[in-house]
Parts: structure tokens; sequence; C-alpha cells
């Protein structure tokens, strides 16, 4: 049952602060927790498993020191790093999983996923995550050489990172329509995902029964994760975790 989730910690050089505290958090967890999900966007940019930009050596050092420890690791691609592939998991020692994935913890069923295809609304986003998300457009990506390569995703990123701050907050929202959709299709009442950097909890009816949507809050100003245990799911900060 111990198990951790984590989504959107967008890691990078520029930020070393919270490299050091997710280094941190994978050696207090290790062999103390069952597993560790990360539900997208480990990293701010992912070019490819051949991507040894620093600090993505040290990164996945620390993860294979978690999984030697005995703990589960499980990545699930985010829109920063949906070229994660075969060779990471086998360096780290992880799982990837699939977008969205139902897991049982506890008796109950959880719906997984980073969440931005729950953003129906942002149908410009939409169109290119499709286009980009294609196994024809990766796999050709992929061919490109990697100093290439790094440089158009650098750029890609760059011309996308400002957009969402210009756009409503009903647009980069979920679409709870889509959100009831998608929990009735996976036959859930409990769904975690990331990607909108809105931490919280919320609680709504879905078909006349108690249904709680857990979001993953970002690391770049904060930082979050979610506990579950024995005695259920609990969001809170790193640091206070840690203290546990």
């Amino acid at each position: 049952m111990p198990a951790l989730f984590v989504s959107d910690l967008h890691l990078c050089s520029g930020r070393p602060g919270k490299l050091a505290l997710f280094i941190k958090l994978l050696q207090e967890a290790a062999g103390r927790q069952d597993a560790l999900y990360i539900l997208g966007d480990l990293f701010e940019a992912w070019a490819g498993d051949d991507d040894d930009t620093p600090p993505h050596p040290e990164i996945i050092s620390a993860l294979a020191d978690f999984t030697r420890a005995g703990s589960s690791l499980f990545i699930m691609r985010g829109n920063r790093d949906f070229l994660l592939g075969r060779n990471f998991a086998a360096k780290t020692g992880g799982k990837l999983i699939d977008d969205p994935t139902v897991v049982e913890l506890g008796g109950k069923k959880l719906l997984l996923m980073h969440g931005d295809t729950l953003c129906t609304g942002d149908i410009k986003y939409q169109i290119y995550r499709r286009i980009v998300n294609n196994r024809f457009t990766i796999n050709l990506f992929l061919t490109v050489p990697f100093v290439l390569r790094r440089r158009i995703w650098h750029g890609i990123r760059g011309m996308t990172r400002g957009t969402a701050p210009g756009k409503p907050p009903s647009i980069v929202d979920v679409h709870q329509a889509t959100v009831e959709k998608t929990m009735r299709k996976y036959r859930v009442h409990d769904l975690i995902h990331g990607h909108t950097h809105r931490q919280g909890v919320q609680e709504f009816l879905l078909d006349d029964q108690k249904a709680r949507r857990y979001v993953l809050g970002d690391w770049y100003e904060g930082d979050s994760v979610l506990v579950a245990s024995e005695n259920g799911l609990r969001l809170m900060g790193v640091q206070e975790y840690l203290k546990l």
C-alpha cells in the first residue's frame, strides 16, 4: 500500500534546489515506500533517451539507487518528456506506464493520468498533442541527430512556454465533463493527475457517489507529493513528508 505520487517536477540545471529536494525524497523513500509513481514532466525537457544534458545523468542515477533499494518505480510520459523510452526505463529500473493507467491500492481503484488530455477546452493544444505524440512523428524525430534534435525540442519548448499564461483559466484547466466521462469509462471514483499545476483535492458526485480528483502540484515555486498509506490518500508538501 505505501506509495508516493508526484508530477510536474520539471527538473533542470536552472533549479538546483528542486533537484536536491527530489534526490532527498528518493533517498528517504527508498525501501520505505513500496512504489513511486511519476505522472509526467519529470524533466523540463527530454529530447530522447540519449539526452545526457545535465542534470539528467544525476537524476537517472538517483532513480536507479531507489529501485535497487527494493522500491518500485513507475513513470508516465508527460507533455515535456513524451520521448521517454525503454532505455530510460532500463537505466532506472523503472517501468513506463500508459496514460491513463488504473492501479489498485488498498482495495481501491485509482485512475492515473498526466492530465493534459482532460483539458479539452484547449483545442489548439489538443491538436498539437496529437501531432507530437503520434508514433510516426516520434520515430521520425528520433532519427534526427541529437545535437539538432535538442535544439529543435528546446525551440518548441520556448515557443509554447509562454502560451498558457495568456489563456483563460477555463481553457487551460480540466473540463469537468471530460473528467466525469473518463472516470465512468474506467469505472473509478478516484482520479490522480498533474499537468494543470493547480494542487488540491476536488470532490464531486459521480452517478450519485462521492468522487475525488487529486491534483498534484508542480515543483516550480512549491513542491507536492501525494502519499498513499493505510490511512488513505494525503496531499502534502515534500518537506512535510520528509518530517514524518
